[in-house]
């Protein structure tokens, strides 16, 4: 038997730390390209990069948690996350500090996964609650790195205060040991033609879709905002730094609001009513040629997409709760290919246009999101009114409108 509080509480743990991963590199961008003396298209490539780890670890921590469990899973990817840290805080070259983001995204990627899908299992009825409070501890993550430098940055160096962090990352790792995990779902073999199967789900590809753009466009807020107010709103690296973490703070006070209306208000409402929000921030962000107003908007968007993740996770873990954590693997696998593909994309539109028209890909995507999501949820609202759910993995259809 497990507490399933504890549990809850090192899923908490574990999505901070990936909150932190996100947002390193983003709020370390602005001292790398000066450090290493490098450009927007060599910049994006670390993004690139590092969503690449975050890809590899998205797509086999399913069937591993399936099969095994979460405790290992967990165990493991903290310590390469602490060790990925120490190699970004002192590489001497590009090499190591590409390799450490490579350590790092691909433990992130698989924690990512596991703290999810392990909510998504313990929740039930709730999973949507569940998932927006988890999905605050992320923000509380992203939003402490950042905050971190911006105070920091001008009595100690960064480099400092990312091992320092990284050296933090052993506490949640402790907790990870000496805790019992639920049980696997499937000791006694993973059902592979089953998660192949899977694989072909219209309804999942269709959710995938959704967080192929949202985490494409949270990668390259979250990565290229300092940057962006750097350049063109002409505020000096430090106040940028700290201002990239308003965005992450608006996504943790949005979540944390989020767990309580979800109870009561239809998740498919809440998730419209947040795109339209995002798309506001983001257009007054790109018009805007002063701090106030470019940093209201960037906060806004944080607010706006903080709704997406959690929402769509809470879907799939109604509909595909047999398999939870190899449906999760599949949404992320296609989140994080928009994670690798948008920031490099935009750090090679900003090479020739510059950031603020490279960033107006951000209010076309959130279209783009609105318009699958219409799709899918019409989808399922017809197979229910059919009373024939689209596949016979799909078991609470019922639940989710």
């Amino acid at each position: 038997m497990y507490n399933k509080r504890l549990v809850f509480i090192a899923a908490c743990f574990g999505m901070l730390i990936f909150g932190i991963v996100m947002a390193v590199l983003g709020a370390v961008l602005p001292s790398v390209i000066v450090k290493f003396e490098i450009d927007k298209i060599d910049a994006g490539s670390l993004f690139l990069l590092m969503t690449f780890g975050m890809l590899v670890g998205s797509m086999v921590f399913g069937p591993i948690v399936d099969r095994y469990g979460f405790k290992g899973l967990l165990i493991i990817c903290a310590a390469l996350i602490a060790i990925g840290f120490q190699g970004i805080a002192f590489a001497p070259s590009m090499f190591f500090l590409r390799l450490s983001l490579l350590f790092i995204g691909f433990a992130g990627g698989a924690i990512n996964g596991g703290t999810n899908a392990l909510v998504s299992d313990i929740s039930e009825e709730r999973r949507g609650s569940g998932l927006a409070y988890l999905g605050a501890f992320f923000g509380v993550g992203a939003f402490g790195v950042p905050l971190l430098l911006g105070t920091l940055l001008d009595r100690i160096s960064y480099e400092t205060i990312i091992a320092g962090v990284g050296a933090l990352i052993v506490f949640p790792w402790l907790f990870f040991v000496f805790l019992r995990f639920p049980k696997p779902k499937h000791e006694q073999g993973f059902p592979i033609a089953e998660g192949v199967r899977l694989t072909k789900e219209g309804t999942l590809l269709l959710f995938g879709l959704i967080l192929f753009i949202q985490s494409g466009m949270e990668m390259t807020v979250g990565g290229w905002s300092a940057a962006f107010l750097i350049e063109e709103i002409h505020v000096d690296v430090q106040r940028a730094v700290l201002f990239l973490s308003l965005f992450w703070f608006g996504m943790v006070f949005a979540r944390i609001v989020l767990g309580n209306l979800l109870k009561y208000i239809s998740a498919a409402l809440v998730l419209q009513f947040s795109l339209c929000i995002a798309f506001a921030g983001s257009l007054m962000m790109l018009l805007s040629n002063g701090t106030v107003s470019a940093v209201t908007g960037l906060v806004l968007v944080g607010v706006g997409f903080a709704a997406v993740f959690p929402v769509i996770f809470a879907f799939v873990g109604n509909l595909y709760a047999r398999l939870s954590g190899t449906a999760f693997s599949v949404v992320l696998v296609m989140a994080l290919t928009g994670g690798m593909l948008y920031p490099y994309v935009t750090g090679i539109i900003a090479n020739s246009f510059g950031l603020r028209v490279s960033l107006i890909l951000i209010p076309c995507s959130l279209v783009c999101s609105a318009v699958v999501f219409w799709i899918v949820r019409r989808h399922i609202r017809n197979a229910k009114q059919a009373k024939q759910p689209a596949t016979k993995y799909q078991a609470g259809t019922e639940k989710i409108l």
